[in-house]
């Protein structure tokens, strides 16, 4: 690939994802692009960006852009944050709006529903705790397919395998053929919605936790602090911020704080 071509793709992702995309990670390309390129009839990387240049055609920028940015997904993925979730962070926040029973949870990179689940499955958990509570759970994502997987809450064997208990498994889900489904009860807890982190994200209103976990490690310094200052504008004093394990907001954003003994939970400043 010449360098204009990946000046030219790497610089579309970016205006449209915010993946910020270098040289050494022209392998992502190849292996996330050449499906799409073999899907339109192309013969290389090189054949789909000339098409793209010459046509500029929504839907296959859409394709492109979400072949590029569909990243893997597992039930309650590194464990401790839903721990965390369960012994920690809900409790002070469940006291606090007792009076109201309303609670609202946004998964910013929701992929194909193992997270918003996972977050599903801890609050049903709670049982009689929660008892007459309002939950609203809000599940996005950037690429339209995925958010269709997701909102079907079916998964193969091994996907269910990955991260899921086998009492939660059985507990929660049908066996039907060859896939588990998702029972109705958790299904109805999680609304999927599209949503680009890039744009502006007051539309879709306040959330006491938010979960934006594996997602800013692919932007650069600059987007990653746009985009953690805008979900503090979601949030109130007390809400809580959950981040994957390799991102930080120190050095990025004086908007938030990490959040003593609960590594990867943030609050607030």
């Amino acid at each position: 690939m010449s360098p204009e071509d990946f000046n030219f793709i790497s610089t579309l992702i970016k205006a449209r994802s915010g993946l910020a995309l270098t040289p050494d990670k022209a392998y992502l390309l190849e292996s996330r692009l050449m499906p799409v390129a073999r899907k339109h009839s192309h013969n290389g990387l090189e054949d789909l960006i000339a098409a793209l240049k010459a046509r500029k055609e929504e839907s296959l920028i859409i394709e492109v852009v979400e072949a590029m940015t569909t990243n893997e997904s597992f039930f309650f993925r590194d464990t401790k944050p839903f721990d965390l979730l369960r012994d920690e962070v809900l409790p002070p926040i469940l006291e606090k709006r007792a009076a109201k029973k309303h609670l609202k949870i946004w998964c910013a990179a929701a992929s194909s529903g193992q997270e918003p689940y996972s977050i599903a499955i801890v609050l049903k958990e709670l049982g009689a705790q929660l008892a007459g509570w309002n939950l609203d759970i809000v599940g996005t994502d950037i690429s339209h397919e995925i958010l269709t997987k997701a909102a079907n809450g079916q998964y193969s064997q091994f996907e269910v395998q990955r991260g899921m208990p086998i009492q939660l498994l059985l507990k929660y889900f049908d066996k039907k053929d060859e896939t588990w489904e998702i029972k109705p009860e958790i299904r109805s807890m999680v609304k999927y919605k599209y949503y680009n982190l890039l744009d502006k994200l007051s539309p879709l209103g306040g959330f006491d936790i938010v979960f934006c976990r594996n997602v800013l490690i692919y932007f650069d310094p600059k987007t990653k602090g746009e985009v953690l200052e805008q979900i503090a504008s979601l949030m109130p004093e007390d809400g809580r911020l959950f981040l994957g394990g390799a991102e930080t907001v120190l050095g990025v954003t004086d908007k938030f704080e990490p959040v003593k003994g609960q590594r990867g939970v943030y609050a607030r400043t």
